[in-house]
């Protein structure tokens, strides 16, 4: 397995700090502005970007978690048991302006999951999507508002994102996976 980098924290910090500008610019008053973080890693994206924007414009953004396993549409044709994550919005979504946080954009299906649960908490104003990276290879009709990186990859190739709260580190890995040896 090939490891390379392509994002550093230096990186990954720079663009968090971009983000939170493009997330306040459509605003005059931002207190209709909510983000959410899709679990995992997503989770702490939008936590840093809610600091930030909290740091350096005094205004403090609702902060939710979502996790989106049972929205799934491949939630009962997997074999093993799923692992539940929290999900927390302690918050009405009715006429808000949220930004999904995710940490990779691929086929879309976790978006439009995260879609379906959105609207069981609530009819927000307006959903935009946030992802470090943009991968490619979608399978649905899912683009992003707020795009961190663009990496076309190979079907052998992952991308994973990494924050320092659950890896130790912060930075964004292209993973080249070792083929598998055709069978005789």
């Amino acid at each position: 397995m090939k490891q390379t980098k392509i994002m550093t924290a230096e990186d990954l910090n720079r663009t968090y700090m971009r983000f939170a500008h493009q997330f306040l610019e459509p605003y005059d008053d931002p207190s209709t502005l909510a983000i959410i973080g899709m679990q995992t890693r997503g989770v702490h994206m939008g936590r840093r970007i809610m600091e930030i924007i909290r740091d350096q414009f005094s205004t403090e953004p609702d902060f939710g978690v979502l996790d989106v396993t049972f929205y799934r549409d491949d939630f009962r044709s997997k074999l093993k048991m799923p692992q539940v994550k929290v999900t927390e919005i302690p918050f009405d979504l009715y006429n808000r302006d949220v930004v999904l946080v995710d940490d990779v954009l691929y086929t879309g299906r976790t978006v439009r999951s995260a879609l379906d649960a959105l609207m069981a908490y609530g009819r927000p104003h307006s959903i935009k999507f946030c992802c470090m990276i943009d991968r490619g290879h979608r399978e649905l009709p899912v683009a992003a508002d707020y795009v961190g990186n663009t990496v076309p990859t190979f079907a052998n190739e992952e991308v994973m994102v990494k924050v320092n709260e659950l890896d130790g580190e912060d930075a964004v890995y292209l993973v080249e996976k070792d083929r598998e040896e055709p069978t005789k």
